[in-house]
């Protein structure tokens, strides 16, 4: 007997948070009752796990896809306000899968989607401190100074301090610098945040790398299957069997 947002989760419904969610808002149903208490127990050999009256196949085949997503699309396997997803952008995989962590709506660059809900957990997790790279063109020629306070991390957030990152100024000029910025943590909009808190704006975000993976010449809108050697690269990162 697994608790039922693992259970969910691992048969790559959503994210472990997500699927809390639909079990409280009353969308998954155990045997033909519908479950609210995220307490509940079931055996996924046994009953009949069913969200949004769709039964759920949790010995299904992993799929792990690295997406280069461009600007105009929300993360998310779907929007309330109709709005265009990543996974419009993804044809010919019937399997339900979801994107790991986030790129805003304005943002661009890798993003992985996967039904591998514990690897997807674990890559999300702040404990495992999975890095990210972002090349960032901000307005204004950034000082030294500046680059050194990103480096050992800025307040965001209310009161929350970032992590210290590595940053590298690639170039600047005409009142614009693009910099390289590897963090290891994931909060809301963190990078856009960071470059504010030191008094510029970010006009382009491109999420080059995740983890041991990087975006390399995979052009704007397409996306190709990760092959089994990157799958273990993720999973050593986690320190994942």
């Amino acid at each position: 007997m697994e608790r039922l947002q693992k259970i969910l989760a691992h048969a790559g419904v959503a994210s472990r948070r997500e699927c809390e969610q639909l079990i409280q808002n009353g969308h998954v149903s155990v045997n033909g009752r519908v479950v609210t208490e995220l307490g509940t127990k079931a055996d996924p050999s046994k009953d009949q796990i069913r969200v949004n009256g769709k039964l759920i196949q949790v010995n299904q085949r992993l799929v792990y896809i690295m997406l280069n997503k461009p600007r105009g699309y929300i993360t998310s396997v779907k929007d309330e306000l109709g709005r265009k997803t990543v996974l419009d952008l993804v044809h010919n995989v019937s399997e339900r899968i979801y994107p790991v962590g986030r790129l805003d709506y304005d943002s661009e660059g890798l993003l992985l989607l996967t039904n591998d809900g514990k690897l997807a957990n674990k890559l999300m997790h702040p404990r495992y401190g999975v890095k990210k790279t972002y090349l960032v063109e901000i307005t204004g020629l950034i000082t030294d100074d500046d680059l050194n306070r990103l480096e050992n991390g800025v307040i965001i957030d209310q009161g929350v301090r970032t992590l210290p990152a590595d940053v590298q100024l690639f170039k600047k000029g005409h009142n614009k610098s693009l910099v390289k910025i590897t963090i290891s943590e994931g909060k809301n909009r963190q990078v856009r945040k960071m470059f504010q808190a030191v008094g510029y704006k970010v006009t382009r975000l491109q999420r080059i790398s995740f983890g041991p993976l990087s975006l390399g010449n995979l052009h704007r809108g397409t996306y190709r299957n990760l092959s089994s050697n990157e799958v273990n690269q993720l999973k050593r990162a986690v320190k994942q069997p």
